[in-house]
């Protein structure tokens, strides 16, 4: 990778220093590789030197000086290295060095941008764990499109990673479920009934109603109301939960492993939990209440998990939820959670701990809001209500690959607006439209060229001296900082950075296109021969790179778009 190679050419340099003594063999080399916001300053700088210069008692443009003269003069990436400012280092790369690394590319083809960052450690992504209650809503389906694209980014840099889903099917919001469904079924069989305003009002509450009355009207009619509600709160939950299954398929998202919180209490695990950790003095009784003792690992209070009346809290079911989760054998542990858990991050972390675990690898990520923007105005949702926009709805409506992208159009850390009228546009306004026309134009270009008897050129036989307009040179660059995007997304759990990748490719590359409109230069295939095979040799390994970026994203890339050719500019 292109960033990484530089990061080695400075150290080698800065340890070349450290070995003659200028600089003190125990200072930190907490150096940056960065690129420069101005074009003239070279592809990557560095600010090794300034970082370096106290301990090295020198000034750091002297330092510079040190380093660069330890960088090989004929190291075959560089076409130059000079010295900005205070003693920043900046780097010019030598574009034959990137050209050469198509190769890389071509050959590696669905495997190019992939790493060993995680070297097979195993990594949980719990995400989604809707309570079973109601269709998913679109708030619901950013963090489940977060979550398969986390899970796809950390999969693709290394690490072995398992999806799962929470059920929580054994709480309070299961039995206002029973409660609803019984009413509703009370209500079809002729009595006039009122349903309270903590009930579920959805009509699809009527649905699965109607649905168990016919199934099991005469057994729910046998039992007593309590008996009932508990089992029509099961019932109902089944139902909704498989519902919930084929709406996330649809929308791309399958999880490997759904664990049930019934299971915790069948087990026994939370009592066990509670008491393994009373063994271990992160227990205390008070006022008739079991206490877990947070503070002591840096949260603001202390968290009941057994209430006086003799009630399991759902932390205490957390906790035991994730110390299972730990005792399967996985390294690190992520959680996706909506934006409105932030305060349960602490004492969450504080159960990490306790548990003998090191809380820094347990990540809770935090989804913020979706505004649904239907024609200027923003969609107003209660789920209690059902007055929402359901996933399936808005993925019917704008289709599966345009909901995937919106979803991952902003970072998770801000609030999203999702414009519906946007993401049905086929214009090159709407960003996932223009990302997989990328794809589809350079398919059609082959398609042509295959009419033509052309081909593109093998890495064995490309003359990479016809690979030489600018624009071409910086589409090579850009298609090998894919691995570097993958790593990025996956250190910092952010997988839009390679959306918004993808989204930059895909405009170098239809710049690049357009100009072969008024400039035979840039026409693929004018000429024929050793140029058009190096052209097409390029556009192959853009091709690789679509393809590959597409499917970490869980979006497909079109062989063929039916719409006007010279509808993108």
């Amino acid at each position: 990778m292109i960033k990484r190679r530089i990061e080695e050419i400075v150290k080698a340099a800065v340890d070349a220093c450290r070995k003659e003594g200028l600089i003190p063999s125990d200072a930190a080399a907490g150096f940056e590789i960065t690129v420069p916001k101005i074009a003239a300053h070279g592809d990557f700088s560095t600010n090794a030197a300034m970082s370096l210069a106290a301990a090295a008692a020198m000034q750091p443009r002297k330092l510079a000086q040190e380093i660069v003269a330890r960088i090989p003069k004929d190291a075959p990436e560089l076409s130059g290295v000079s010295i900005a400012g205070p003693g920043f280092i900046n780097f010019v790369l030598n574009p034959g060095w990137y050209l050469e690394g198509l190769r890389e590319i071509w050959n590696a083809g669905a495997g190019f941008g992939c790493a060993d960052l995680g070297k097979g450690r195993k990594v949980q992504v719990e995400f989604v764990s809707a309570n079973p209650t109601g269709p998913l809503h679109i708030g619901h389906g950013r963090g489940a499109v977060y979550g398969d694209c986390l899970a796809s980014v950390l999969k693709a840099a290394g690490f072995e990673v398992t999806r799962e889903y929470y059920v929580n099917d054994a709480g309070n919001q299961i039995r206002t479920l029973g409660r609803s469904v019984y009413l509703r079924m009370k209500e079809l069989c002729g009595e006039k009934i009122e349903l309270p305003q903590e009930c579920y009002q959805g009509h699809y509450i009527v649905d699965i109603a109607r649905t168990l009355r016919e199934t099991h009207g005469e057994a729910v009619s046998a039992m007593d109301e309590e008996s009932a509600i508990d089992f029509l709160g099961e019932q109902a939950g089944s139902m909704i939960l498989d519902e919930i299954k084929r709406d996330l398929a649809e929308t791309g998202v399958v999880h490997d492993t759904f664990f049930f919180e019934r299971e915790l209490h069948k087990g026994a695990l939370v009592e066990k939990t509670i008491e393994w950790l009373r063994e271990r003095g992160h227990i205390y009784d008070q006022e008739g209440a079991v206490w877990f003792r947070s503070t002591a690992y840096g949260d603001d209070k202390d968290r009941v998990l057994r209430k006086g009346d003799g009630a399991l809290t759902y932390f205490a079911s957390d906790i035991a939820y994730h110390k299972e989760k730990y005792d399967r054998g996985f390294d690190r542990v992520i959680d996706v959670w909506g934006a409105d858990h932030g305060g349960y991050v602490a004492r969450m972390k504080a159960a990490v701990a306790a548990i003998g675990r090191d809380p820094a690898s347990f990540d809770a990520v935090l989804i913020q809001l979706v505004n649904l923007i239907r024609g200027g105005d923003v969609v107003s949702m209660s789920t209690r209500s059902a007055t929402y926009e359901t996933l399936e709805d808005v993925r019917r409506e704008v289709g599966r690959d345009a909901c995937r992208y919106f979803f991952l159009m902003r970072s998770h850390n801000a609030q999203l607006d999702f414009d519906l009228e946007l993401a049905k546009k086929e214009s090159a306004e709407n960003p996932v439209f223009y990302i997989q026309y990328a794809h589809a134009r350079i398919a059609s270009i082959f398609r042509k060229a295959e009419e033509q008897g052309l081909s593109a050129a093998s890495p064995q036989e490309v003359d990479l001296a016809n690979i030489d307009l600018p624009e071409e040179v910086r589409l090579a660059r850009m298609l090998l900082v894919l691995p570097e995007v993958i790593e990025e997304c996956a250190v910092e759990l952010e997988p839009h950075k390679l959306a918004f990748y993808m989204l930059e490719l895909s405009r170098m590359f239809q710049s690049y296109y357009s100009k072969g409109r008024t400039d035979e230069r840039y026409m693929v295939l004018a000429e024929g021969g050793a140029r058009t095979a190096a052209k097409l040799y390029l556009l192959k390994n853009v091709q690789i790179v679509l393809q590959n970026g597409l499917r970490i994203l869980g979006i497909t890339a079109p062989e063929a778009m039916a719409r006007e050719e010279d509808a993108l500019a």
